[in-house]
């Protein structure tokens, strides 16, 4: 079965003054280029910080190994479940621009004030010498308060920003004219290739001035680029093309929730062209989640002509169908939270090994956070491969535009989730084997396989989810569906807080320990792994029954009527028609 929505890019799209757009004059890779500039440099920042903050809160503010984990995990877990509270502003009231200009700008006062904070000796602990072989005086709490507000300063302003870019930027292209829907096909693959160039760049340059020159140093440079990037986002001002905001989307589900409550002992309707709006919506009736139907219906007080518009008294099908959409998105939003959990330990665990093995080449020791670049080359690797070989080479054998779609990138970055933490649990058991009973630190470069496998995994799942939650959700929630995409970053972050507790608890302390050489951090790992095998299971049945819409259907472009029984007959033609097609290709459905 296949949802389809109506055209609406060229009716919503104005300019700077409100306007109807000059597709000549704005928009393209021009505009999106420079909305593009705000995420490369969030990701400077943010990447900066959580790639290496676990070496500072264990080798300067001694904090315990599961502590540092936990407080970067939890601090990126906010971030991005800050990105609804980002989303829901841009899509009610401010618009995506507005949004991103003022997030922008709160994320560079954070990263000032986390400046201040890696800075100033009174908000650190007496020096010592190795925080990890012997007992040190830990960071009070007056003296984390300011890195904890600089922290979630910087991820209030972070979720704001990630929420909107990937959505304004796609508002650029208009998918009503070919020549712009083909651009809009690679548009989220070269958005992560830019944003990975950026985290490249904070964990290789960034990374080394902050361990070598000095913290507040690799800080500072990071709030400079933000500051840089809101001027250029304001720069290019006249070029967008804006999408206005059409009140809260919550709103909306929740009347549509509400009123299907209400009316739950009203029998359904004869025919469904006696629902509210049926013959003039924009979104084909579905019988999915029939019970939402009796939002709108018609009963005796609301079938006047005043009341059928208050959306108060009865919902229309156009509001009950994009309640559906957004609930069809959720199972699928489960199962992506456990990658993400996976990723974590990138971020993490991943960092702290690289301090117990050997990092030098010839006579320079690369710093531990730096290991992090490989996870990066194969971002970049595998994004810019996709785009060149894999989808074309899928195009050739599905005989489907869109090449490889947004569930089979989901499915494949999974997979190498898996296989990512099962080289992980094999590289530390020979690790702290080769450490604890021949007295030898191994290359830290065996790291590199699980930061590939990893990297490959997150350039397949990260574009195939957000295409997946923007395309699939309803044009007026589009920058809320991106934020319901990046909670799945902030509850796999957050469930890695969660199991790193839980571990804790269960083994006494006896897997996760400051020293991990004394510690089993392979079990975690495989634990993580066996989660993994199971998450994707539920993925493949999940997948399998998931309904798509048609992106710019057209009923006039069917032969559709506005009669009942005209526009069903022209829907079931569409479907199979679509159906058909989908089985020439494996039955695989994707956005």
């Amino acid at each position: 079965m296949v949802l389809a929505i109506s055209k609406t890019d060229k009716d919503d799209a104005v300019d700077y003054k409100g306007n109807p757009v000059d597709n000549s004059k704005t928009g393209g890779w021009l505009a999106a280029g420079l909305i593009l500039g705000t995420e490369l440099s969030e990701r400077i920042c943010v990447m900066g910080i959580s790639m290496n903050m676990v070496t500072y809160l264990v080798g300067e503010l001694h904090l315990s190994s599961s502590k540092s984990a936990n407080t970067v995990t939890n601090f990126m877990g906010a971030l991005n479940i800050l990105a609804l509270f980002g989303g829901f502003l841009a899509d009610a009231k401010l618009g995506r621009y507005l949004t991103i200009a003022i997030f922008a700008s709160i994320c560079a006062v954070g990263v000032t004030l986390l400046t201040l904070a890696t800075t100033l000796t009174s908000m650190k602990p007496p020096h010592c010498d190795n925080p990890r072989k012997q007992h040190c005086i830990e960071a009070s709490g007056s003296q984390l308060t300011l890195l904890y507000v600089a922290l979630y300063t910087i991820a209030l302003g972070g979720g704001g920003i990630k929420s909107n870019v990937s959505g304004f930027g796609s508002d650029q292209f208009d998918t009503s004219d070919p020549k712009e829907e083909k651009a809009m096909v690679y548009f989220f693959n070269r958005f992560y290739f830019c944003i990975s160039l950026g985290s490249l760049f904070a964990v290789t340059v960034l990374v080394y001035i902050q361990d070598n020159v000095g913290r507040g140093w690799g800080y500072g440079i990071s709030a400079g680029t933000m500051i840089i990037a809101v001027i250029v986002l304001l720069c290019g001002t006249t070029l967008y093309r804006f999408k206005q905001p059409q009140g809260s989307p919550l709103t909306v589900i929740w009347r549509v929730v509400f009123l299907a409550i209400k009316n739950r002992s009203l029998p359904y309707p004869a025919n469904p062209g006696f629902l509210n709006g049926f013959s003039d919506s924009k979104v084909p009736h579905t019988t999915k989640f029939r019970p939402l139907d009796k939002a709108a219906i018609l009963n005796d007080y609301a079938n006047s002509d005043e009341n059928r518009n208050n959306p108060w008294i009865v919902s229309t099908v156009t509001q009950v169908e994009e309640v559906k959409m957004v609930i069809s998105l959720i199972p699928i939003w489960s199962t992506c939270i456990l990658f993400w959990t996976v990723y974590s330990q990138m971020n993490t665990f991943t960092i702290e090994q690289a301090t117990l093995m050997n990092r030098k080449v010839a006579n320079f020791s690369i710093p531990a956070g730096s290991f992090s670049v490989f996870l990066f080359i194969s971002i970049l690797l595998f994004t810019s491969l996709n785009e060149r070989v894999t989808v074309r080479l899928a195009r050739k054998i599905t005989h489907d535009p869109q090449g490889l779609r947004s569930l089979q990138r989901i499915g494949i970055g999974l997979v190498l989730s898996v296989i990512g933490m099962i080289a992980s649990a094999i590289v530390e058991k020979r690790r702290r084997h080769m450490h604890v009973n021949e007295k030898i630190e191994i290359s830290a470069f065996w790291l590199v396989p699980q930061f590939f496998l990893v990297g490959a995994g997150e350039a397949f799942a990260y574009v195939g989810q957000l295409e997946f939650f923007i395309r699939e959700a309803p044009e007026k929630m589009k920058s809320m569906s991106t934020g319901l995409f990046l909670s799945t970053l902030a509850m796999g972050y957050f469930m890695s807080s969660v199991l790193v507790s839980l571990t804790d608890m269960a083994t006494n302390g006896s897997w996760l320990t400051n020293n991990l050489n004394k510690g089993k951090l392979e079990n975690f790992y495989w634990l993580l792994a066996i989660l993994g095998v199971v998450n994707f299971l539920a993925f493949l049945v999940l997948a399998s029954r998931h309904r798509y819409k048609v992106q710019n259907f057209n009923p006039d472009d069917a032969g559709e009527k506005k009669d009942t029984e005209n526009w069903n007959t022209a829907n079931i033609e569409m479907v199979d028609d679509i159906e058909a097609k989908k089985a020439a290709i494996g039955g695989k459905e994707e956005a």
